[in-house]
């Protein structure tokens, strides 16, 4: 009987009405994560004013955020792996836009603290819209897909900056903490539209259902199925002589690899997924996603609060005054819209790289280009030509994190790629915790260079771990 794979359909069908719809629906969760964080670069300075709190307090309120991330981006990739795409997006949707509506109704420091922890563990499971959207899409088109995803990301960060431009003005930082929450709740009313994956679903031998989710997508592309039944495994001949030899043991899932029965037994749980991700076939990529992922994150969520405190941090140690709040209202606002403009030219260049050159030069080419950026940055600048170079060093540092969290994905098989995906992430959040002390700590106490110093250590090792990741996922299947 003859047969086809969800890539043969996806290929067959190609990228049609049914994905845009997906795209937009992810996209939306994407403005909704990049609008919570980019929020930290504009609380911190009202909290402290208004409960006259210390730098380490203030720069407290990012990393929890960060640190709930951390929690919330394994634990939904594990229930996106296990109970579906569908149910991660629900739950952390839910998550999120409760605890960021209650998170503006905070009575004091510590009630803040607790409830924005929560909302990062449900912004969390955003790389879930990630995984889930990525498996609607043809191998062809996955690089340009994944870069039109992105755009929703800097949609948010304008979105934010723009807001913050005029809520805070007029009104006080709780309005904007409500307003920010309305993205993720405005995902609630349609999720009753959203499909499964079929992929998830063929992993878990529903093939029927799978079958189904591709006649719609068929329907509304206004395509046909390949002849014959889908099938979760095709048997092929692999030619070793044509591949690569770092290349041979990780992409494809082979039947020894992973059987149906495997995927679907009730014996698989988060330590099983775990030890697959560190077994002997997959460790090298994993434990160099884990690396690049805390560099990547380290760099592209300080390079946003170094917008909000370089140029102030250098008056203020250059004249020994600390400003006020009123004093940088003129500034603070200017210069993250400008610099948040800066993800748009990141994106169309490596829209340009990640399909020409592929995915692990594109990666480590933008990170060295970063570094360059920031170089200079290790002594005072004067206000434009620091805006210029976090401009650039923006632009790359998005670039090169918009074209790893296509790679992530790709790298790893149906059955463990939402956990894979979610760990990796999780790892990220680290370098998010980690880089407010930096960006925030160091700065007020007048150690511009030593934080600058970090920053460029940091990428430049993660530059050199792209290099070093066995597999170039350009083109190919992601099974």
């Amino acid at each position: 009987m003859e047969t086809y794979t969800t890539d043969d359909a996806l290929t067959t069908m190609g990228f049609g009405r049914f994905q845009a719809l997906v795209l937009v629906y992810a996209g939306i969760g994407w403005v909704a994560e990049s609008m919570e964080l980019m929020l930290l670069s504009f609380l911190g300075p009202f909290i402290r004013e208004e409960w006259n709190l210390s730098p380490q307090n203030e720069s407290m309120i990012s990393s929890v955020v960060f640190a709930g991330m951390l929690l919330g981006a394994c634990s939904w990739g594990f229930v996106s792996d296990k109970y579906g795409r569908r149910t991660g997006l629900l739950l952390s949707t839910i998550f999120t836009s409760g605890m960021g509506f209650l998170s503006a109704l905070s009575p004091n420091y510590l009630c803040l603290v607790a409830l924005r922890f929560l909302v990062g563990v449900g912004v969390g499971g955003s790389h879930v819209f990630t995984s889930w959207f990525l498996e609607f899409v043809p191998a062809k088109n996955r690089g340009t897909c994944m870069i039109v995803l992105s755009l929703f990301w800097t949609l948010g960060t304008i979105l934010e900056a723009s807001l913050a431009w005029v809520v805070l003005p007029v009104l006080n930082w709780r309005w904007l903490l409500a307003f920010t929450a309305i993205p993720c709740f405005l995902l609630l009313p349609f999720f009753g539209l959203t499909p499964e994956s079929p992929r998830y679903l063929c992993v878990q031998n529903r093939m029927s259902d799978a079958t189904d989710v591709l006649e719609r997508m068929a329907s509304a592309n206004q395509s046909a199925l390949p002849p014959g039944v889908l099938t979760y495994h095709r048997e092929t001949k692999v030619d070793h002589d044509t591949l690569a030899s770092e290349s041979e043991c990780l992409l494809p899932v082979r039947a020894k690899d992973c059987t149906v029965d495997d995927a679907k037994s009730s014996e698989y749980d988060s330590l099983a997924a775990l030890r697959t991700l560190l077994s002997h076939n997959l460790l090298r990529s994993t434990l160099l996603l884990w690396l690049v992922f805390f560099a990547n994150s380290f760099a592209y969520y300080g390079i946003v609060l170094l917008t909000s405190q370089l140029s102030d941090a250098n008056k203020s140690c250059a004249s020994g005054v600390i400003f006020g709040l009123h004093q940088k209202d003129t500034n603070i606002y200017k210069d993250t819209f400008i610099t948040s403009l800066a993800e748009i030219p990141g994106l169309l260049l490596s829209a340009v790289l990640v399909d020409w050159f592929g995915r692990k030069a594109s990666m480590w080419s933008m990170m060295f280009a970063c570094c360059a950026f920031l170089g200079p940055l290790v002594f005072h600048e004067n206000e434009l030509l620091t805006t210029i170079l976090l401009f650039g060093a923006r632009a790359c540092a998005m670039g090169s994190f918009t074209i790893l969290c296509l790679y992530a994905p790709e790298v790893y098989p149906s059955y463990v790629r939402s956990t894979g995906a979610g760990i990796a992430t999780a790892i990220g959040r680290v370098g998010g915790v980690v880089c407010p002390i930096v960006a925030v700590a160091m700065l007020r106490s007048c150690n511009q260079m030593g934080a600058l110093v970090v920053f460029e250590v940091v990428l430049c090792l993660a530059a050199v771990a792209c290099m070093f990741f066995p597999v170039e996922t350009k083109g190919r299947g992601m099974d």
